[in-house]
């Protein structure tokens, strides 16, 4: 039998992404990308927290090492993988230690650049790349890795970290608004050729995280007044929610119905 008709066999078995379904969470597993930090260490922890047993990714250890530990704390099973995610290595070794745990469910991408500042014209090389690489080559090669063995299995979960940047044009951060809207436009292509699998994209808000301080902070490039003066805003208004609430949202989603949201966008508050 093809690849394809195991697919849908195992579909036919499993049909756990219906529009009025909940999903059970506990006892999968799950890759987080960006788990050192921010909002996806807060998601570990929250997933954890439900039962979810974790591959946990990032480029730096030791932050990582103690994301992975405090996840344990909860009574799961943890694996940390260190490295870029947009290396094809890295994503393939976190997709065999996922599969290796047993359940291996989906993934969710919550790792991100940004290098707030300059105009497109100022921004180096280097930095381009690196943005384009932390938002869409790193979805691009989670695909790669892990959707065939989602797809075997003819269920799972694929959440990418969009951004109401992704419909705007804000000076000091334009790659990172095309970068977000390439990737966004990558899940809803994702949704069509992998049916079987729930995708959607999560923009989780304003979210008080290193991404905005950086914004808030930043004093190099032609955009860094502006930029200052428009993040600070967010700040002395009250807009900003904590990366515990974004993650907290964005699990009761993957817990309620999150196929309603199948190839779409939702935000932090579309939770139940």
């Amino acid at each position: 039998m093809s690849r394809r008709k195991r697919a849908r066999a195992a579909w036919a078995l499993f049909p756990f992404h219906r529009e009025d379904e909940k999903v059970e969470l506990r006892n999968t597993t799950f890759i987080v990308t960006g788990a050192s930090m921010g909002i996806g260490r807060a998601l570990a922890l929250e997933l954890a927290g439900v039962g979810v047993n974790l591959v946990l990714n990032a480029r730096h250890e030791t932050p990582l090492k103690e994301a992975a530990h405090l996840c344990q704390a909860a009574g799961v099973r943890v694996e940390y993988q260190v490295g870029d995610a947009a290396s094809a290595a890295t994503c393939r070794e976190a997709t065999e230690k996922a599969a290796r745990i047993g359940k291996f469910y989906g993934l969710v991408h919550a790792a991100g650049v940004v290098r707030p500042g300059p105009f497109l014209w100022e921004l180096s090389e280097e930095h381009f790349h690196e943005i384009m690489a932390a938002n869409i080559l790193a979805a691009y090669q989670l695909i790669r890795s892990a959707l065939p063995l989602l797809m075997e299995q003819g269920r799972g979960m694929v959440v990418f970290f969009g951004s109401g940047a992704a419909e705007l044009t804000i000076p000091g951060i334009g790659a990172y608004c095309a970068a977000k809207a390439a990737e966004e436009h990558l899940a809803r292509q994702l949704a069509v050729e992998a049916p079987s699998t729930t995708t959607f994209v999560y923009r989780p808000g304003m979210v008080e995280t290193r991404l905005h301080e950086e914004a808030r902070e930043v004093r190099q490039g032609g955009a860094a007044e502006s930029l200052r003066s428009q993040f600070k805003s967010y700040q002395e208004r009250g807009l900003l929610i904590s990366p515990r609430e974004a993650a907290s949202a964005l699990v009761r989603i993957m817990q309620d119905n999150p196929r309603r949201f199948h190839g779409r966008v939702c935000s932090w508050t579309d939770a139940p």
